[in-house]
């Protein structure tokens, strides 16, 4: 078997977005990189979206922009814009093959479907895997999206839904998502924060169908693209024994528990492992931030004690200015703006939820 330089086991987002960091940046030109990767072949599966707080490599994948939000709760809703930080998503077909075209032309870059046909006892590994025991106990955040079109012009394409509650909580956090790609095609969303236990929580199609016949309006439309997933919103183990292993993506930390963004931290992560990849099994751990870890603890914490009380604690949330909530979320908020999203929520819960 072949001895490799690098390998990376999983060709997803995290693992194709560093291989691509390495590549266009002539870090593979005398070194080799096997990619371990499962799936026979890349398709649109997803859409990443997030606030664009920095530039990144794939700006021509974006499938659209957009500088207006709302949240939306029964009783109320409120609209922000923000010019600076336009919110983003990210065709993962398009991103594919970008960095896969880019990728083949380097004879040093090879796929395998299973780490045990390369030799990797020398290698530098980067790891994707989320290799924590599942729970169904845990909390995550699972959801269905469908990309729908209509006959005729009815979305208003300059703004997005990011959070619609009125909808059935049933005893847990529910919300849909609207993201309107033109004026006749949006990506509509239902999504949930809570464990796995109730099976009834996943009739993601019916819940869908009611909300764009009965919130929407919309009775006539046709489905392009269906995507459906579930995000960890619980701390992976970052250290392994061996330490020629460094994990990435959701399995390295970078998933931010409280909203489940990873598309711009796994960027981010990428960069480091770049500027560092000379020494990077003797690097320090790459992290989004203590401060938002012990946060998002506190703040989960909160929402599987008291879900009931989660679309008025998110819509409050967003009552600070669209600069601060946007930073906030995007892990590069200061300490002032820290203590405005703090003075926003309930105190008492969350104290004791602090002290828990």
């Amino acid at each position: 078997m072949k001895e490799f330089d690098y390998v990376i086991v999983g060709g997803g987002c995290a693992g194709l977005s560093l291989a691509y960091e390495l590549e266009i940046n002539d870090k593979l030109k005398n070194k080799t990189l096997a990619i371990i990767e499962t799936r026979e072949e890349y398709k649109r599966d997803k859409t990443w979206s997030f606030w664009k707080v920095f530039d990144h490599n794939f700006e021509d994948c974006v499938i659209k922009s957009w500088n207006n939000f709302t949240i939306n709760t029964a009783d109320n809703s409120n609209e922000l814009t923000n010019k600076k930080f336009p919110y983003q998503s990210i065709d993962s077909g398009k991103f594919y093959k970008k960095i896969n075209s880019k990728l083949s032309a380097n004879s040093n870059i090879s796929f395998f479907r299973n780490l045990n046909e390369v030799n990797s006892e020398n290698s530098i590994i980067f790891n994707s895997i989320f290799e924590k025991d599942f729970a169904k106990s845990d909390l995550w955040q699972h959801f269905q999206g469908i990309e729908i079109e209509t006959p005729k012009n009815i979305f208003d394409e300059e703004i997005i839904n990011l959070m619609d509650f009125n909808c059935d909580q049933r005893e847990d956090v529910h919300f849909f998502y609207t993201l309107p790609f033109s004026k006749n095609k949006a990506l509509i969303e239902t999504t949930w924060l809570s464990d796995l236990e109730d099976q009834s929580l996943r009739d993601y199609d019916l819940q869908l169908e009611n909300y764009i016949k009965n919130n929407l309006g919309i009775k006539n439309y046709k489905i392009n693209f269906t995507e459906r997933g579930a995000i960890p919103l619980f701390s992976p183990s970052l250290r392994n024994n061996n330490n020629k292993i460094i994990n990435i993506g959701s399995a390295g930390g970078m998933t931010r528990l409280s909203t489940g963004y990873t598309f711009l931290n796994i960027q981010e992560h990428s960069r480091y492992i770049l500027k560092n990849i000379e020494n990077i099994n003797k690097a320090k751990i790459f992290s989004i931030g203590k401060k938002y870890q012990f946060l998002d603890k506190v703040f989960l914490r909160v929402l599987e004690k008291h879900p009931e009380k989660m679309p008025k604690i998110f819509f409050n949330m967003f009552k600070n200015s669209s600069n601060t909530i946007i930073k906030f979320l995007s892990n590069k908020s200061n300490i002032i703006e820290d203590i405005h999203i703090i003075s926003k929520m309930p105190k008492l819960i969350f104290l004791k939820a602090l002290f828990n």
